[in-house]
């Protein structure tokens, strides 16, 4: 995962588009930047925060951009899974041959009945 794949696999978990910004900073937005480094000595480092108000908050740093997208991945797929979005996905049988659980069989109905006669 990149910074060209990341809104791709963040959509797959059904995070907003406009919910992320890659690249630039945006308002209201998790954003994900690279900054180039300074001096000499310095290196690339990709950060990772919320932008609202012109403010930055829960911002983390990174010297790997593989790690900067996993992190947001993960912080924003958690996301989705407290509010239900993401969750378990339902048990599905290997093959015909294997037993359904009693409780994921479905229920006959039951025949209908005859309506009584009528008495005189």
């Amino acid at each position: 995962m990149n910074a060209e794949s990341i809104t791709t696999w963040l959509e797959t978990v059904g995070v907003p588009a406009e919910v992320v910004s890659v690249g630039t900073e945006a308002d209201n937005a998790w954003c994900l930047l690279r900054e180039e480094p300074v001096g000499e000595d310095s290196a690339v480092t990709w950060e990772v925060f919320w932008r609202e108000q012109g403010n930055r908050y829960d911002w983390a740093r990174f010297s790997n951009e593989q790690v900067a997208c996993h992190y947001l991945f993960g912080r924003l797929t958690w996301a989705q899974v407290v509010r239900g979005a993401v969750g378990v996905l339902p048990v599905v049988a290997e093959s015909p041959a294997a037993p359904v659980p009693a409780a994921a069989q479905p229920v006959p109905e039951p025949a209908p009945q005859p309506a009584p006669a009528p008495q005189s």
